[in-house]
């Protein structure tokens, strides 16, 4: 069974085929916004996939010295993805540094406070900006069955995440005067 990078990467092979920079690079976005990994993390998860027999690799030439490997999803890494994404999630515990640091608000000024909410409201007021962008561009809504529509409802969830956040540090801003 791959871990949940393994099942990162099965989602974005199960797209299209690509080589292991392509997969460094949509790591950061899209999947960036919802999932974290290092690309010192992706090719020892690749390589563990195809030992595996979940994914396939052919040598194309490229720009580097060594050979360039583009990936492909096997019929046996999409029915693994398929048996994960509907197999139960299992609740996470939340672990947020900002939650912590308003947890122990009450030890500093009011005015070092709010400095501290605002950095972090405006670091999620930017995401957000960013998500009603991307926001834009799904219309008309994909239809569900679809890789757009899997992305278009990924891409609402982080915008109602952000929102709640912002209207979360607007309360906080206004609670703390």
């Amino acid at each position: 069974m791959p871990s949940a990078l393994g099942f990162a990467l099965l989602g974005l092979l199960a797209r299209q085929e690509l080589t292991g920079y392509e997969i460094s690079a949509r790591m950061r976005a899209p999947i960036g916004y919802f999932w974290s990994a290092r690309h010192s993390q992706i090719y020892p998860g690749l390589q563990r996939l195809e030992a595996d027999g979940l994914v396939r690799a052919t040598v194309i030439t490229g720009p580097g010295p060594r050979p360039t490997r583009r990936y492909r999803i096997t019929d046996e890494g999409r029915a693994a993805l398929r048996k994960w994404v509907t197999s139960p999630v299992r609740l996470q515990p939340a672990r947020s540094e900002f939650r912590l640091r308003v947890y122990c608000l009450w030890l500093v000024e009011p005015g070092a406070g709010r400095t501290l909410v605002e950095g972090y409201r405006s670091q999620h007021a930017t995401l957000l900006d960013e998500y009603e962008r991307e926001e834009e561009g799904w219309r008309p809504t994909p239809q569900p069955g679809s890789p757009e529509f899997a992305s278009y409802a990924t891409a609402r969830a982080g915008l109602s995440y952000e929102r709640q956040v912002v209207a979360y540090c607007d309360w906080l801003l206004e609670a703390l005067g």
